[in-house]
């Protein structure tokens, strides 16, 4: 494996831990709801932008992945797309270059 495919890795699992740990702490303190989150991602003009920057790219990380999935028939690079929905755009974007990187047969 390159480096760089290990670089994409790390990042990969870097970008699902460490979100997941203010998550985690973020559900602890405030009670175990979707929708309280949600209201939090709202909670002020710049938590409502950063929440729409994430998911315009995570739009986007998932159409670039279906339109070079359907060219390349890499059908194991579609796993970033409910990576990117039940994780995070941190963790989505490195998988998909790393799963996108591994050689073809």
């Amino acid at each position: 494996m390159s480096r760089l495919r290990m670089l994409y890795l790390a990042l990969a699992v870097w970008g699902t831990i460490h979100p997941m740990v203010w998550f985690v702490t973020w559900f602890n303190q405030n009670g175990w709801s979707l929708s309280g989150m949600i209201d939090a991602w709202h909670a002020n003009p710049a938590t409502t932008g950063l929440t729409w920057d994430l998911t315009i790219a995570a739009i986007a990380l998932t159409i670039w992945a279906l339109a070079e999935t359907y060219v390349r028939k890499n059908w194991s690079a579609l796993w970033c797309i409910p990576a990117t929905f039940s994780i995070g755009v941190s963790c989505g974007l490195p998988l998909y270059l790393f799963l996108r990187t591994r050689k073809i047969e």
